[in-house]
């Protein structure tokens, strides 16, 4: 039916550039095509970059330099500020954030601020009353999150990262269009051919 929406599956890490970088076109998906997001927090793993800061070898820190000339350069292009991250940081209690404001209808408003500041260093992700300022923001139940975090959460994020090992996610951002894995940001592109093959353009884009 043309009312039906596909569903497309994003998996993000609040700590990935990459990721950060993917939000703003995946929210344009919804507004040219029929389909609806799905956001699922996937931990991201400095293993493929060589790990804890103290044991990446010279190999793995020109990698990791490139990498972020690359996020600086696509940054660039849109007036994003995107400074690296001073240590390595655990998203875990990000992510279980993320999962409350999801389930409150409030993901994106909230999810641009934790991306903007942290990557502006404005922000320590694994402070649990930083992220609650940011609720309140966006009109959020803070004291009801903390005891969601608290039991509830550990099990949705168990249950968000279990999906993605059987989606064969490997890394943020991916998106899953009937299946089919697309892995980065400018990959965003490829899904819009694949959403265009299917027929799934909307005739007049939803302002």
């Amino acid at each position: 039916m043309a009312d039906e929406l596909l569903t497309i599956k994003l998996y993000y890490d609040f700590k990935s550039p990459f990721t950060y970088l993917a939000m703003g076109p995946a929210y344009d998906l919804p507004r040219t095509h029929r389909v609806r997001l799905r956001f699922l927090p996937h931990v991201f793993n400095f293993s493929a970059y060589g790990g804890e800061l103290e044991n990446r070898s010279e190999r793995d820190w020109r990698k990791v330099r490139y990498l972020y000339r690359d996020v600086r350069r696509f940054a660039n292009e849109r007036g994003i500020t995107i400074r690296g991250p001073e240590r390595l940081f655990d998203s875990r209690l990000a992510l279980i954030s993320g999962i409350w404001a999801d389930r409150h209808g409030l993901f994106r408003p909230y999810a641009d601020r934790v991306f903007e500041r942290f990557f502006k260093r404005d922000l320590n992700i694994e402070d649990g009353a930083a992220l609650a300022a940011i609720m309140k923001e966006v009109g959020l139940d803070a004291d009801g999150f903390s005891r969601y975090a608290a039991r509830e959460g550990q099990d949705d994020l168990a249950a968000a990262l279990a999906e993605g090992e059987r989606d064969g996610v490997f890394g943020v951002p991916t998106f899953i269009v009937e299946g089919e894995p697309f892995w980065g940001n400018d990959r965003v592109l490829w899904v819009v051919k694949k959403l265009d093959a299917m027929e799934l353009r909307r005739a007049t884009p939803v302002l």
